[in-house]
């Protein structure tokens, strides 16, 4: 390969970096249906991006009226490996604009960071697929398809569809998926695990309608004093999560300082930290329990009144290594064993995700690490867990099964994806671009 892949690099980053923010400018929500047409509108950017390179590109969908995914394919040399790269165009809500600096749909740089919902959460996966195309023109090391999927932030319902339906035209040796991050600001990673998701919703009932607290009180039960009881249950005093048979695994011997770890989880000052075993253990490779929502009177205008049932949602993540079935199993017989007085449980799952352990060594995961290492001038990734989950790469793994499939991705530790002043760190971004098309020639060689 005799392309000069930092100088053309140069080259192309200004046009990459304008291709970013038109893309962020339109707001792809996916989880508005008032936003439809700008979910359509991102679709047909992309697959014009990657056409412009000399892609065969198309719109593709499960059914008629479901979110546009683009598929996007372009020869290398004859018996070169075939690579695909996946990102998702659309974005998450922005909520309320007083709570962004700057507008959320009008890219903005402050500092090192761009600001916009979407410029780093995915739509930088595709400009960084974009770039590393760019870089190399028409000497492509290797065949690649895109895919780029349109609705992974409201669960990738379609997915399993859509790689059933287009399989033969996914079929890859390798995947790359850039919808994860790196450890730190100059520490690059590949993401080896992600927790697992099952949520909940938990109703507890004590009455048939409501009452008088003065005058029933002490004798019935109250449905929020029982929910909160069953609430509690979840979790020793330490904080571990209480419901048994759950699995926990061991994680990567990773350093997270105090005052970082402060700093990023956002903690008020004077919080402990909750469970046992190592920070990361807690993080990647344990499972928690959080209450997300909660339904009962609110503080402001309450009556001296019984509320006759509340609920909660529970979000509970699971360990690599377990399943969401084994985990709605254990959840279930803890809630039936630890509802208090008597009273009524009603429980239906709203969701699930299955956890994700990727064997990350081979000949793909080595031409990874060198050139990460390259492309960060020397520094070696570090094989990361995540603590959320991304239900779609075990959908992935099981489509494709001979693939070998690298999670990567443009986030930091401070992106705010999905948050208020969501951000790309532009000195990271030129390091990811750099390091796929450095990847892409490792496997091409």
């Amino acid at each position: 390969m005799t392309i000069d892949i930092r100088a053309r690099l140069a080259e192309v980053l200004p046009g990459i970096r304008q291709d970013l923010e038109d893309l962020v400018r339109i707001q792809s929500v996916s989880a508005d249906p008032a936003r439809a047409g700008e979910v359509e509108r991102s679709a047909e950017a992309t697959r014009d991006l990657f056409a412009a390179e000399g892609f065969e590109t198309e719109i593709v969908r499960a059914y008629d009226g479901a979110p546009p995914a683009v598929i996007a394919k372009k020869a290398g040399p004859a018996g070169a490996p075939t690579v695909l790269l996946y990102a998702h165009h659309d974005v998450q809500p922005e909520n309320d604009h007083a709570d962004w600096d700057s507008p959320p749909w009008e890219p903005t740089e402050r500092g090192d960071r761009l600001y916009g919902r979407g410029a780093a959460d995915d739509k930088a996966g595709i400009a960084a697929h974009l770039g590393a195309v760019r870089i190399f023109v028409d000497e492509l090391p290797v065949n690649l398809v895109m895919f780029i999927e349109g609705e992974e932030e409201v669960g990738s319902d379609t997915l399993v569809e859509l790689l059933n339906t287009y399989k033969a035209r996914l079929e890859a040796d390798v995947i790359v998926i850039a919808d994860s991050g790196n450890w730190d600001i100059g520490e690059p990673a590949l993401t080896t695990s992600l927790r697992g998701l099952v949520r909940m919703d938990v109703e507890v009932r004590t009455l048939t309608h409501a009452v008088h607290s003065g005058m029933w009180g002490g004798l019935v039960p109250d449905s929020i004093m029982a929910l909160s009881r069953l609430i509690a249950s979840l979790n020793d005093d330490a904080g571990n999560v209480a419901v048994e048979g759950l699995f926990s695994g061991p994680a990567a011997d990773v350093e997270y300082p105090e005052a970082r770890l402060r700093a990023e989880s956002g903690a008020a000052p004077g919080i402990e930290w909750i469970g046992e075993g190592s920070v990361v253990e807690r993080l990647w490779t344990k499972p928690s329990i959080s209450i997300t929502g909660l339904d009962a009177p609110k503080v402001e205008g309450a009556s001296n009144t019984l509320v006759p049932a509340a609920r909660c949602r529970i979000s509970m993540r699971i360990a690599p290594g377990d399943t969401t079935a084994n985990a709605v199993e254990c959840l279930q017989r803890h809630l039936e064993k630890h509802v208090p007085w008597g009273a009524t449980l009603d429980t239906t799952v709203v969701d699930t995700g299955e956890a994700t352990r990727i064997n990350a060594t081979g000949p793909a995961y080595d031409a990874a690490r060198n050139a990460f290492a390259e492309a960060w001038d020397g520094t070696a990734p570090v094989d990361m867990g995540v603590g959320g989950s991304i239900p779609f790469i075990a959908e992935f793994l099981e489509a494709f099964p001979q693939a070998s499939v690298l999670v990567t991705g443009v986030e930091d530790p401070d992106t705010r994806a999905h948050g208020a002043n969501e951000g790309l760190h532009l000195a990271e971004f030129e390091k990811v671009v750099l390091a796929e098309a450095f990847l892409l020639r490792n496997l091409g060689a």
